[in-house]
């Protein structure tokens, strides 16, 4: 499977402005569950009330180990995922933007609901809290917020629309070779508005994600995405795929649980349903042959929210050798005592011609500890 996940090591949410909660600057939030982006406004006013932004930290050692050794291609991409959380009011098109953190900071232990409020750990004014008195500096002056790199190779941006999902998947791959060459140190991601957005009167809504602390499956994940398919049918045949409503697509090898980290090799076959009639003293059913190359996907899909895991596309293509198709399944990434469900897809044709066809045979597993 070329797709490989990382949860968090730590998250937090900064604020300032609230005015309800006094020194919210030197306020931390981080155990709540959500991650707020954004700005609100006192009520019946254009007067700013509130900005918010987010810090999330991902180790990258174990994929830094991975790319070393090849189980993970030098080429992959790498997306900050965050799933919504209840985000509202938005505009019809706005951008939420992504730069590497260049401070380290504490994730702290406060909440929203904390009465008195926390203030240790990290805030918009503290990388530590109060007690230790280490603000947000950059080039020697106070630059309270989260301080960060930006420019080319160092921040990244999501276009979101209102009427479609508001769940984050930002290509972050520029950020993560950073860190990767050792050019600047993992202090993990700073996510915000454009600094204008922040200030003026236009209202852009406000952006909600689970954060790490969540009770949910949606925590945060960074994901490394690559292409490992690879192809070599030696004395096989291709299957027609001309009719793709007779076609039946179905697995062999497959079992019913996968124990959490482990990499199996799943195979996969093709076969018309109903094979036209020949004299033989063999049945055409047990006939081997290949799914054509770079046009038959797999897809994995939790089985209870319908979420999809892994999507159809560059990186879930089928590979081939001499016995037929399969492709990788990796569990490292899946939540455990959790059922997931196996689709395939498969095009035929090209252009105006190309024709597409689904298959869910009900194939599901289950990832144990």
């Amino acid at each position: 499977m070329a797709h490989y996940f990382v949860y968090p090591d730590k998250d937090a949410m900064i604020r300032k402005g609230a005015t309800v909660e006094g020194t919210s600057s030197q306020k931390n939030y981080g155990l709540d569950e959500i991650l707020e982006i954004g700005k609100t406004f006192t009520q019946d006013s254009n007067v700013v009330n509130s900005t918010t932004r987010a810090l999330i930290k991902f180790s990258i050692t174990e994929i830094s180990k991975s790319v070393s050794d090849g189980s993970i291609g030098s080429d992959a991409e790498y997306y900050l995922n965050l799933y919504d959380a209840g985000s509202f009011e938005l505009m019809r098109d706005n951008s939420l933007y992504g730069y590497a953190a260049s401070q380290s900071w504490d994730e702290g232990s406060g909440r929203l609901s904390d009465m008195p409020q926390s203030e240790e750990g990290v805030s918009w004014r503290y990388r530590t809290g109060v007690s230790e008195s280490l603000e947000w500096k950059s080039d020697s002056q106070n630059d309270w917020g989260g301080t960060y790199y930006s420019g080319s190779g160092y921040e990244a941006s999501q276009s979101f629309n209102k009427d479609e999902s508001h769940d984050m998947r930002m290509n972050v791959t520029d950020i993560v070779t950073q860190w990767l060459n050792g050019s600047v140190s993992n202090d993990g991601f700073l996510i915000k508005m454009l600094g204008i957005d922040e200030v003026n009167t236009a209202r852009y809504g406000l952006y909600k994600f689970f954060s790490s602390d969540t009770h949910t499956v949606y925590a945060p994940r960074l994901e490394a995405v690559w292409d490992d398919a690879t192809w070599s049918t030696g004395s096989l045949t291709a299957i027609d795929t001309d009719e793709l409503g007779k076609l039946q697509v179905y697995m062999t090898s497959f079992k019913g649980e996968y124990k959490k980290g482990t990499l199996t090799k799943i195979r996969v076959h093709g076969r018309q349903r109903y094979p036209a009639r020949t004299f033989s003293t063999t049945s055409s059913y047990l006939d081997a042959q290949y799914l054509p190359s770079a046009s038959c996907f797999y897809s994995i899909v939790d089985s209870k929210t319908e979420d999809v895991i892994i999507p159809f596309g560059s990186s879930s293509k089928l590979s081939c050798d001499t016995t037929g198709n399969f492709f990788r399944l990796r569990t490292e990434g899946l939540y455990p005592e959790r059922f997931y469900r196996v689709l395939f897809k498969v095009a035929s044709g090209s252009g105006i011609t190309q024709s597409t066809e689904y298959y869910d045979g009900d194939h599901s597993f289950k990832v144990v500890r």
